[in-house]
């Protein structure tokens, strides 16, 4: 099996179609919950310009898919399709059900502490999940030089999930990360860095195989 992959582009959407490449490529028949897909380990995606408002994908995405997530990530709503699962809006905003507010908490550590290595956030409820464990579970922000400037910050942020469709979802998952990356940036006026994916199981499905493949070799003329 592909371990190790690092896809590193400028773009959500070409470091999207850049794993969908190499997992069609290299990718070996696995299963996930019973069912078939094409699977490589520990991949990494670094995207230099992580800006949510991404051609290839408004070009290649399925509207309906990309609204599901966008809901999953702003409304706090129990997803259905998800076994009544919690959002993850809830998770960052409403942790456990408490009031905890992650967001907030972050931009607040970082605007107390710029050199903080610990700015991280979970979206892990153990007491709550019983059914469904979150796909992106850690998102770690801080505070990195730009290129050639010293001294001036820009804040970058790393994501580690346990698995990430990259067929139906995986780009979903990407522009929400960006939102949320910018949204951190923009409440302590400062640029966005670098997006780093870090992902346990790259896979698609069978059952969107071929539409991938088709979107790859379209994107690629």
């Amino acid at each position: 099996m592909s371990s190790g992959a690092i896809i590193h582009r400028d773009t959500i959407g070409e470091a999207w179609l850049g794993v969908a490449r190499v997992i069609l490529d290299e990718g070996v028949p696995e299963h996930y919950d019973g069912l078939p897909i094409l699977e490589i380990e520990h991949a990494t995606l670094v995207v230099e310009a992580p800006d949510p408002n991404d051609e290839l994908i408004a070009r290649f995405g399925d509207p309906t898919r990309l609204a599901w997530m966008r809901a999953n990530f702003v409304d706090h709503e129990r997803v259905e399709a998800l076994g009544g699962a919690r959002s993850y809006a809830s998770r960052f905003f409403d942790y456990a059900a408490t009031g905890r507010d992650q967001m907030a908490w972050v931009i607040d550590r970082l605007r107390s502490d710029p050199t903080s290595r610990s700015a991280t956030i979970t979206t892990f409820e153990p007491l709550i999940d019983t059914t469904y464990i979150p796909c992106v579970s850690l998102l770690d922000f801080w505070l990195r030089d730009q290129p050639g400037r010293p001294g001036e910050k820009r804040v970058e942020l790393v994501v580690y999930a346990h698995s990430i469709d990259f067929g139906a979802k995986g780009y979903g998952n990407l522009t929400e990360l960006a939102i949320i990356q910018h949204q951190v940036a923009d409440a302590l006026q400062l640029p966005v860095g670098t997006l780093r994916f870090i992902v346990k199981s790259a896979h698609i499905y069978d059952t969107e195989r071929a539409e991938m493949g088709q979107i790859v070799a379209v994107a690629a003329t």
